[in-house]
């Protein structure tokens, strides 16, 4: 587990043998990257999903350094409404994606 100010990176490993299903969900080889936005830390729906598309976005970006694993961001503080007051505003959208970019390369290391 990796974590920064506002968020957690969590993960697990895909073995296909512990599925139960006869036909696996996921590509055992690749990663997997799934967000979790709890409203408590973001009460406006604009927010959150601002906030999963910047995770996704850099997830992306990573994509090389990250093990074939489920990951799992979780935003685990909520950023201050007075500094970002807008969801779409270009601040917000450099604070979340430098932080998640210095998540992931604590999490490789």
């Amino acid at each position: 587990m990796a974590r920064t100010a506002h968020f957690a990176l969590h993960r697990t490993g895909l073995d296909a043998q512990q599925l139960p299903l006869s036909k696996p969900l996921f590509a055992v080889q690749e990663p997997w990257v799934g967000a979790l936005i709890p409203k408590r830390w973001a009460k406006r729906a604009v927010t959150r999903n601002a906030i999963k598309r910047q995770i996704y976005a850099v997830s992306q970006d990573v994509e090389a350094q990250l093990s074939p694993a489920a990951h799992v961001v979780r935003l685990r503080s909520a950023f201050d409404r007075a500094k970002f007051p807008s969801a779409s505003s270009d601040a917000l959208k450099l604070a979340v994606r430098t932080e998640l970019r210095q998540l992931f390369d604590r999490a490789a290391q």
